[in-house]
């Protein structure tokens, strides 16, 4: 048995390694009117894919849990498999997630990350952006992140984002009150410690002192003029704006084919990372 096997089987242990199909689509039971849909493409890096996603249904004590997420893995795919793997079943675990859902995903988003760095041997130096969006009998949306993954609502054909992009310059303060800083280079994005370009990750271990993995988290109701949900990595964001994101797949019913078209889209506007995304349409 080679090092490698040995390492495999490590993973599995450790349990991640599931692969998700590259594009998919489905609906609620009750929600029957909620539909969604994903797709993922492999950028133009040598390394494997770093993109992972969850996008389902399921019934949890009589309720209808959608849940959707976007993980962005950054050195490696391990910590993002990980959270795909991992991350739900840490929040609905918590005590107090049907009555404090924001305490919840918060604890749940910082113990998930202790536990990967317990893990750092198995899984490596690399860690993960997360955007994730639990949504709740069809009325109400927890979404939750860290990293430079976003979550963007559309109502009344509007754009609106719900979760916040954690720029190393927006909280240079709170990086160098760690011990860290924020490099900025000409020609280049911030980064911190001259190495991440986000300031808010899972994993990174021998960056983590200088790292935050809290999560924002916002809790929105689903009214009658919520069109549709988008949850995407920051190959889309880099080259897109949030509204030009919604004109482009507003009116694409079929929520799978949108979150292929704006791939697309983004691919043509010259994106080069790897992209995954996901659309969950409420009418």
């Amino acid at each position: 048995m080679t090092g490698r096997d040995i390492l495999n089987m490590m993973k599995v242990k450790a349990g991640f390694g599931t692969s998700v199909p590259e594009t998919g689509k489905g609906k609620g039971k009750i929600s029957k009117h909620i539909t969604h849909g994903f797709h993922l493409m492999k950028g133009r890096s040598a390394h494997p894919m770093e993109d992972y996603l969850v996008s389902e249904f399921k019934q949890e004590k009589d309720r209808e849990l959608g849940l959707f997420a976007i993980f962005d893995g950054h050195l490696g795919h391990d910590v993002a498999s990980y959270l795909q793997n991992h991350l739900f079943h840490n929040i609905l675990k918590q005590h107090d997630f049907w009555t404090e859902t924001e305490n919840a995903v918060k604890r749940a988003y910082l113990e998930t990350d202790e536990k990967i760095l317990e893990k750092a041997l198995v899984l490596g130096r690399g860690g993960s952006t997360a955007v994730t969006a639990i949504l709740i009998d069809g009325q109400k949306l927890v979404v939750g992140n860290v990293g430079d993954s976003r979550a963007v609502i559309c109502e009344n054909g509007k754009a609106r984002q719900l979760s916040v992009d954690h720029e190393p310059s927006k909280e240079k303060k709170s990086i160098e009150r760690r011990g860290g800083f924020v490099s900025n280079i000409p020609g280049d994005v911030p980064r911190v410690d001259g190495q991440l370009a986000v300031a808010r990750a899972f994993g990174d271990r021998s960056l983590k002192m200088h790292l935050s993995s809290e999560p924002d988290v916002l809790v929105e109701e689903v009214l009658h003029h919520t069109e549709f949900l988008i949850l995407a990595s920051d190959g889309i964001w880099k080259v897109m704006s949030n509204q030009e994101a919604v004109d482009s797949i507003r009116q694409i019913k079929d929520a799978q084919a949108a979150a292929k078209h704006l791939i697309e889209e983004a691919v043509s506007k010259k994106s080069k990372d790897d992209i995954s995304c996901i659309v969950v349409r409420f009418q």
